[in-house]
C-alpha cells in the first residue's frame, strides 16, 4: 500500500478526518490500515522521511506511527512534527515495539499524545483514535482510587494517597508536593492486584486544598516498561464503564 493510496470508509464521509498510518514493515502498515479505516480516511507512508512529505501534503489529523524505524524514526517523527508550525499540531500515537521504559520516556517526551504497545490491539488502537479525533478530544479514562504511594526525589522520600489513575498519569494526595516540571520516581501497587506500578512521572500541575485536606500534585508517567504499562491498562479497561453499543459495534 502506497503513501497515495487512501481506504475509505462510511466515516469519511461524516468526519472527513484523514489518518496517517507510518511503519517500515508492510503488513504492519497494512493492518494498522485496515483497522483505522473505521474512523476515517487513512493514507500511508512506509518511512520517516515519506511520513514527513506526506503529513505536509495532506495535513492529517492523526497519525499513528512506529517508534523505530530505519531512517527517522517515530519519535523522531513526531518531535519534528509538533514543532512544525504549517500542520497545526496533529494529534500523534506511537508504536512502542521494545519495552523499554526508556522508549516510553523518549515518546512521551517527544509529544506523542499517546503510546501503544506492539502488537497492535486492534480495540485498543479504535479506541485511541476516536478519542483524538474528537472535535474535543477526551482524556484517558480515570479510575476513582485511594492507595498508599511512595516516592522519591534525589534523596528525599515521603509517602501520599493515589487518588485516580489512568494509563497515563495520576493525581496524588500528599503533605508535600513539588512544582512543574520537576520529576520523581513513584512506586505503588495497583488496588486488587499483585501488580506493582514503578515509574519516573513529571509534574504536570499543582492544587492547594483547603484547611484540613491534604494538597495535590497531577503528574504523567514517563519511564514505565512494557509489562507495568500492560498491567495498568488492563487495570484500567476492567474498570471502565462500558462503551457504547455503538461503539461496541464499530469496533468489531
Amino acid at each position: 500500500m502506497s503513501a497515495g493510496l487512501a481506504i475509505e470508509s462510511e466515516a469519511l464521509v461524516q468526519t472527513r478526518r484523514t489518518i496517517l498510518v507510518v511503519d517500515d514493515a508492510p503488513l504492519l502498515r497494512e493492518l494498522g490500515a485496515l483497522f483505522l479505516a473505521r474512523v476515517g480516511r487513512v493514507i500511508t507512508a512506509a518511512s520517516g522521511e515519506e511520513a514527513l512529505a506526506v503529513a505536509r501534503l495532506e495535513q492529517p489529523d492523526l497519525i499513528v506511527a512506529d517508534a523505530r524505524m530505519p531512517d527517522i524514526d517515530g519519535i523522531t517523527l513526531c518531535r519534528v512534527l509538533k514543532q512544525d508550525p504549517l500542520l497545526g499540531a496533529p494529534r500523534i500515537v506511537l508504536l512502542a515495539s521494545t519495552g523499554d521504559a526508556e522508549e516510553r520516556e523518549r515518546a512521551v517526551r517527544a509529544g506523542a499524545d499517546d503510546v501503544l504497545p506492539k502488537p497492535i490491539d486492534r480495540v485498543a488502537l479504535l479506541e485511541c483514535a476516536r478519542r483524538l479525533l474528537a472535535d474535543a478530544p477526551r482524556g484517558l479514562p480515570r479510575i476513582s482510587i485511594s492507595v498508599p504511594i511512595q516516592m522519591r526525589h534525589r534523596r528525599d522520600e515521603w509517602n501520599g494517597l493515589a487518588r485516580n489513575l489512568s494509563r497515563g498519569g495520576i493525581y496524588v494526595e500528599s503533605r508535600r508536593i513539588v512544582a512543574p516540571p520537576v520529576e520523581v520516581e513513584l512506586t505503588m501497587r495497583l488496588p486488587e492486584s499483585e501488580a506493582l506500578v514503578a515509574s519516573t512521572a513529571q509534574v504536570m500541575w499543582t492544587r492547594e486544598r483547603p484547611p484540613g485536606q491534604l494538597p495535590g500534585m497531577g503528574l504523567r508517567f514517563l519511564a514505565l516498561d512494557r509489562l507495568a504499562a500492560r498491567a495498568l491498562a488492563e487495570w484500567v479497561e476492567e474498570r471502565t464503564p462500558h462503551r457504547h453499543p455503538k461503539m461496541e459495534e464499530s469496533a468489531r
